[in-house]
């Protein structure tokens, strides 16, 4: 088994970090440069960063110097995503410092995107983000533009084509878990691990360190966070400390 990640996932409302419950991001999370810093002293493997609103606004253009200011202040591999729509809209991200970004809603309009974005920078730079929803039926649908819209796709089938079309790594997370610490939903995550040659980071629903267990014992590759870190006394350094206890090899030796 290769060595796994533990990810914080942060989410940007353009003016400050939020979080929620099930994709309703109301709650102030603060500054996200005051918040790299402390992650860069808590042992975390890398960044996600969402900018959430993007999308919804139809935002073209890319704030280079607000994202040179993040990634000059981080000291672990950051992923930025959010309002991805053109190829230069890459350029401008790695420009500024990013490692990898990461695409969503204009994929599912548009599949050859990621075709392309995967040929100019190579898979390893471009991460599918699959938001996804479990309805009445206990079926998967994907949802995209911060879950309001819904696809008639499996993301299953999504995340096979994605990879197929160059995706080097796919997020998989949870709306309905998405904030309420109650655990990850590792039967999708199994699932999906189980069809695909690329890594599977389970998003959405980390409560405790014994979540993070469960779902690499049931694929993962990397377990993204946020409110166990954000708001609880919980941290990276300590996950990864309860993951070697349990087997599960990780990026840092504890003695």
């Amino acid at each position: 088994m290769l060595k796994v990640r533990v990810i914080t996932t942060m989410l940007w409302n353009g003016t400050t970090l939020v979080k929620g419950n099930k994709f309703n991001n109301s709650r102030r999370a603060g500054s996200p440069i005051t918040t790299i810093k402390i992650y860069n002293s808590r042992d975390v493997d890398e960044i996600l960063f969402f900018d959430i609103v993007s999308t919804k606004i139809k935002k073209d253009k890319i704030d280079i110097d607000f994202y040179k200011e993040l990634t000059d202040e981080c000291s672990v591999p950051i992923t930025i995503g959010g309002g991805i729509k053109k190829i230069s809209n890459i350029d401008d991200l790695l420009f500024a410092g990013a490692d990898k970004i990461s695409v969503n809603s204009e994929i599912y309009n548009n599949p050859k995107f990621l075709d392309e974005a995967a040929k100019k920078f190579g898979s390893q730079t471009i991460v599918v983000c699959i938001d996804f929803k479990k309805y009445d039926n206990k079926k998967y649908k994907c949802v995209s533009f911060s879950g309001e819209k819904t696809h008639n796709k499996s993301p299953i089938d999504w995340a096979k084509e994605c990879a197929d079309r160059g995706a080097g790594e796919i997020i998989l997370t949870s709306v309905d878990k998405d904030g309420l610490m109650n655990g990850y939903d590792c039967e999708l995550v199994e699932k999906v691990s189980s069809i695909i040659n690329v890594p599977v980071v389970a998003s959405g629903g980390a409560g405790n360190y014994k979540h993070m267990l469960d779902a690499f014992n049931s694929g993962a590759s990397a377990v993204a966070a946020s409110s166990i870190f954000h708001f609880t006394e919980q941290t990276p350094a300590e996950a990864k400390k309860f993951l070697k206890k349990n087997r599960i090899p990780v990026r840092k030796n504890f003695n």
